[in-house]
């Protein structure tokens, strides 16, 4: 994994707007469906001209777009093709998707928000891949070779083709995928936490193996807290380093140098005023045998916690990569220099050699594909204002 030796490089934390083709070819799909074999050609293209727009736009560390996830919440449905002994049933009325709510902790003080939001459809109030559950109905294994050679295959040909040095592919963390596969199989949660880390290691080597940064999408590390709201802070902590290991177990044998672990408190648009504090899970967060790890740190709720690093320092060895633009500001473009203070902020409590700029979530939250590309070039070139004072030069 490139360090930022002697400028701040520059990546982000995975799903993108669609290119004007993937757009128009993913309309009328339902939310988070995966493209079909039939659409191979115009997301092959895709993954193409979203490599070359990322090192147009001052990207360094690119990735796929996430593009044969499907556009928007694929991301976070696709792991249920790649997974054998699952099976997919209709919600009963009144029933919600996940195992718990991700609002659940936030809708205590603010209930009447919530009530208002879910009545104009929002936190899976309507429509979409919410109105289905996944159980683990058997043994669960992995399924997903073809797709996952095909996301290398995609990606090593556009890095090829435009130039690009290093990329990341994101795929799913055991908690995470956790939070939307209901046990109707294991004898415990644990259990069932475990044979999920052991299914998704192939995919998680696949990648590695191939010489590609694996990024573990891990919004459930911290957004559980808000998922579990009878949990005390103590509790959710014992129930984080079960996940910890299942997670150190999924990445066995990989290269640590090779693998990222991207966290948020679940991105969604709401207060978040009951998110856990960075510094009651950060020492966690150094036990997942990752090189680099990615941390919100752009939005209201966690802008500050850079100084959670005065503290806690980064381990030897390791790379931050925290949010320089934010989702939550959908229709915002940073200015540079915003960008640039936020970088030397963290330069100044660990080392300018272990920052790279990142974002809080996938930019495939923001308003509109112009305002990404706006803000990754707002982010390269505050990258490049802290480079010539942190270096210099």
């Amino acid at each position: 994994m490139k360090r930022s030796t002697d400028r701040i490089l520059t990546s982000h934390a995975g799903s993108l707007h669609g290119t004007p083709a993937m757009i128009d070819m993913m309309k009328g799909q339902p939310p988070g469906e995966a493209p079909g074999a039939d659409q191979a050609a115009v997301v092959k293209q895709g993954v193409k001209d979203v490599v070359r727009l990322q090192k147009e736009n001052l990207v360094d560390v690119v990735n796929d777009g996430e593009y044969t996830k499907g556009l928007g919440l694929g991301w976070m449905t696709y792991a249920r093709a790649r997974l054998g002994g699952i099976e997919i049933r209709p919600l009963s009325e009144g029933e919600r998707a996940g195992n718990q709510s991700i609002t659940a902790r936030e809708e205590i003080p603010f209930a009447d928000y919530f009530e208002d939001a879910r009545a104009q459809g929002q936190f899976g109030g309507a429509g979409g891949f919410s109105r289905t559950a996944v159980y683990a109905a058997g043994p669960l294994s992995y399924v997903g070779q073809a797709d996952t050679q095909r996301d290398i295959e995609y990606l090593k040909a556009a890095m090829a083709e435009s130039g690009v040095e290093e990329g990341f592919l994101s795929a799913l963390a055991p908690g995470t995928i956790e939070h939307w596969l209901r046990n109707d199989y294991y004898k415990t949660e644990e259990e069932m936490v475990f044979a999920i880390a052991d299914a998704m290691h192939e995919e998680y080597k696949a990648i590695a193996d191939a010489g590609i940064i694996v990024q573990l999408d891990d919004p459930g590390f911290p957004d559980g807290y808000l998922i579990h709201s009878e949990m005390s802070v103590a509790d959710y902590r014992k129930f984080l380093e079960v996940r910890v290991e299942a997670t150190n177990h999924a990445i066995r044998d990989i290269p640590e140098e090779l693998v990222r672990l991207h966290m948020c408190w679940g991105s969604f648009h709401h207060p978040h005023t009951t998110d856990i504090p960075l510094s009651e899970i950060i020492d966690l967060v150094y036990k997942v045998k990752a090189q680099c790890y990615s941390i919100e740190a752009a939005n209201v709720q966690h802008e500050h916690e850079w100084t959670v690093f005065k503290d806690h320092p980064l381990p030897d060895g390791k790379i931050l990569m925290p949010g320089i633009l934010g989702h939550s500001s959908r229709e915002f473009v940073e200015h540079p220099e915003t960008c640039a203070q936020r970088i030397e902020r963290y330069a100044s409590v660990v080392g300018k050699e272990n920052v790279i700029g990142g974002t809080d979530c996938g930019l495939s939250r923001v308003a509109h594909p112009s305002i990404m590309w706006a803000k990754f070039k707002a982010m390269g070139e505050g990258a490049a204002i802290a480079s010539k004072r942190l270096w210099g030069k």
